[in-house]
């Protein structure tokens, strides 16, 4: 074993007062820094781990209110579904292929839509306009058909047609 120093190299403890004094918490004071900490984190756990759908089909809920629309005072158009993802338009109530607007082109099926709408609102007592659309039509076509209508100033009116 070896031999310890001599005592002369060992310094005596003083119990001195710290600098600071450390604060007491009251029993009514709560420390939410680290609930803060945590909330922070499964935020951005969540906003990562997010995935956002942009192609999911929203079902939307039947309306509860609403006002009726008369059919003799309106000028329908009804949309169905078409191929290649895009709608098919139709003149008049229901789908039959002699009022079928056959043009491929959207921006020619746009102008016949308008030019459709302002001959059967010319002369006659219709005042409204209102789109019938199959329950799977995506917005994007009732927007395109109602951007059409809209090029003509009347009252337009949007219905979801029940397919069985």
């Amino acid at each position: 074993m070896t031999a310890l120093p001599p005592s002369e190299h060992y310094v005596e403890a003083v119990d001195e007062a710290p600098l600071w004094r450390r604060r007491e918490l009251d029993d009514s004071e709560l420390d939410i820094t680290p609930m803060i900490d945590i909330t922070f984190l499964l935020l951005i756990f969540f906003l990562v781990a997010a995935r956002l759908d942009q192609e999911a089909p929203v079902d939307l809920p039947p309306a509860r209110h609403g006002t009726a629309v008369a059919v003799k005072n309106s000028v329908i158009i009804t949309l169905g579904f078409g191929d290649r993802g895009v709608a098919t338009v139709y003149t008049g109530d229901g789908k039959s292929e002699a009022r079928q607007l056959g043009t491929s082109d959207l921006d020619a099926q746009s102008d016949a839509i308008t030019a459709y709408v302002s001959q059967e609102l010319t002369g006659s007592e219709k005042t409204n306009v209102l789109i019938k659309a199959e329950k799977g039509v995506r917005h994007r076509d009732v927007a395109r058909v109602t951007e059409a209508v809209g090029k003509v100033d009347r009252n337009l009116y949007v219905a979801v047609l029940e397919v069985q």
